[in-house]
C-alpha cells in the first residue's frame, strides 16, 4: 500500500529548557548540527518519503523559524505555521491549529529523530483500522527509560508518562498517524496531547504500536547531543555478510575452523579497497553457529577474524568492525540471521542510518536481516561478485574511483 498522508505536523512551541543556555535566545529546533538546524534534518526526512505539506505548531521565538523556513519552496515542501502563545502545551496547541489540518495527518515531535519506514507505518496503521498509531523504540538496550507497554498483539495497553509502572518495555518517540476524530476528543483546558489522549486510546484497545530497534536521536537534554551529532554526520557504510561474500563459503554444516581453511575470494580484496577509498566505513556481520556446536571455539574465530583484518590492511583496505553470532540454529537469539540483530548492533555502535545503508550478502537470511533492519540489499552469487557490485555502487553514488 502506497503512503497517502501528504501533511505531516511537528510540533515546535516549547522553551527547551534542558538546552540552556543554547536556546536563551535559540528555539531548540534551531539547534544546528553541521551547520543546519535540526528541524531542516526532520523536514528533508519527511521529503524524502513523500510528505508534501509541513504545518509547524510554533510558540517560543516561532518567528525564528518562519524567517528560516519561510514557505518551505527552498525544501520542496510547502510550510505552513500556527502560533500559540508559548504557556500553551500540545493539546492546545493542536485544537488551535485543527482548521489546518488535513483529515489524517502524521505528528511529529521537533526534538526526535528516528529513520523509519513512513509507508510501512502508514500501511500498519490502515489495516489494523486503529484510531492512532505511535512509533515505539523497543528500548532493549534500556538507552533510556520506558513509558509504555505494547502487548503481544502490537497494541499499546499503558502509556505512562511518569514512567513507573513495572511492566513497561518501549519508549514512544513520535512519528504518530493520527486524525480529527482525535483532535476533537481534547478538552478545551491547556492540555499535553499525549498524556490526555495516548492513555484515553490504550484503554481503549485503539492504540497501535509500530515498533522500531532503530535507535533514535533526540536534542531533548544536552546529553543526547554528541551521538545526534555524530549520527547527522554525513558518513558512508557497507555491511557484507562473511562465507560467501569475502571468502569461499564452506559446504553445508562445515566451517571455517582456522586460518588455513579461509580462502578469500578473487575480486573481494580489491572490492574493499575500492570500498575505503571511496570513503566507506566497512562492517561485517556472521553468523558462526560452529561455536554452539562444539566444532570451533570462539578464541579460532578471533584468530581467523584478526588475520582477516591484517590481510586487508596489508592490501589497503579496511574492515572496521566484525560482529558475529556464536549461537545454535535453535537457540532464537536476535543476534542470528536472518533476524536483525548484528545490523541493530553496528548501527548503534557506529550511529548508522540503516536506511542510508548498503547490505550484501549471498543467503535469503541476509535479505530478510537487511529487510527486518530497514537496509537496502543486494545479492553476490555465482555470476555477480562482491567486486562487481562494489564497482557499480561507487559509480551510481557519483565516486571517484582511483
Amino acid at each position: 500500500m502506497a503512503n497517502d498522508i501528504k501533511q505531516a505536523v511537528i510540533l515546535a512551541g516549547g522553551r527547551g529548557e534542558r538546552l540552556k543556555p543554547m536556546t536563551d535566545h535559540l528555539p531548540k529546533p534551531m539547534v544546528e548540527f553541521h551547520e543546519k538546524p535540526f528541524l531542516e534534518y526532520l523536514i528533508r526526512q519527511l521529503k524524502c518519503q513523500g510528505i508534501e505539506e509541513i504545518v509547524l505548531l510554533v510558540g517560543y521565538l516561532g518567528k525564528i523559524i518562519e524567517n528560516y523556513f519561510g514557505n518551505g519552496k527552498s525544501l520542496g515542501v510547502n510550510i505552513r505555521y500556527s502560533y500559540s502563545p508559548v504557556e500553551s502545551q500540545t493539546g492546545q496547541r493542536l485544537t488551535n491549529a485543527k482548521h489546518l489540518l488535513d483529515s489524517e495527518f502524521m505528528l511529529l515531535y521537533c526534538d526526535n529523530y528516528c529513520p523509519i519506514n513512513l509507508e510501512a507505518l502508514v500501511d500498519q496503521w490502515r489495516s489494523h483500522k486503529c484510531e492512532t498509531i505511535i512509533t515505539i523504540y523497543n528500548n532493549t538496550d534500556m538507552f533510556t527509560q520506558n513509558n509504555v507497554m505494547v502487548n503481544q498483539q502490537g497494541y499499546v495497553e499503558i502509556y505512562d508518562p511518569t514512567r513507573k509502572h513495572p511492566h513497561l518495555n518501549g519508549v514512544e518517540i513520535g512519528y504518530c498517524i493520527t486524525n480529527h476524530r482525535t483532535i476533537d476528543r481534547l478538552p478545551q483546558t491547556n492540555i499535553r496531547f499525549e498524556h490526555y489522549i495516548y492513555p484515553l486510546l490504550a484503554s481503549e484497545g485503539s492504540l497501535r504500536a509500530y515498533q522500531t530497534n532503530h535507535r533514535y536521536y533526540s536534542i531533548g537534554s544536552k546529553d543526547r547531543l554528541k551521538s545526534t551529532e555524530s549520527f547527522l554526520k554525513p558518513q558512508k557504510a557497507v555491511i557484507l555478510d562473511r562465507d560467501g561474500v569475502l571468502n569461499k563459503k564452506p559446504p553445508q554444516a562445515e566451517y571455517v575452523r582456522s586460518w588455513e581453511e579461509f580462502e578469500w575470494i578473487p575480486g573481494s580484496l580489491e572490492a574493499l579497497k575500492l570500498l575505503k577509498q571511496s570513503g566507506y566505513k566497512i562492517i561485517v556481520v556472521t553468523n558462526q553457529p560452529g561455536i554452539a556446536r562444539g566444532i570451533m571455539e570462539e578464541s579460532d574465530l578471533s584468530k581467523i577474524h584478526n588475520k582477516m583484518v591484517e590481510d586487508a590492511t596489508k592490501f589497503g583496505a579496511t574492515i572496521d568492525q566484525i560482529y558475529y553470532c556464536p549461537h545454535g540454529w535453535n537457540e532464537g537469539c536476535f543476534c542470528r540471521k536472518p533476524r536483525p540483530g548484528m545490523l541493530f548492533n553496528a548501527q548503534k555502535d557506529h550511529h548508522l542510518d540503516l536506511s542510508k545503508t548498503l547490505f550484501i550478502g549471498d543467503d535469503d537470511r541476509d535479505k530478510q536481516a537487511s529487510i527486518s533492519g530497514g537496509c537496502q540489499f543486494r545479492f553476490v552469487n555465482d555470476k555477480v561478485k562482491l567486486i562487481d557490485i562494489a564497482k557499480s555502487y561507487v559509480s551510481s553514488a557519483g565516486e571517484t574511483i582511483k
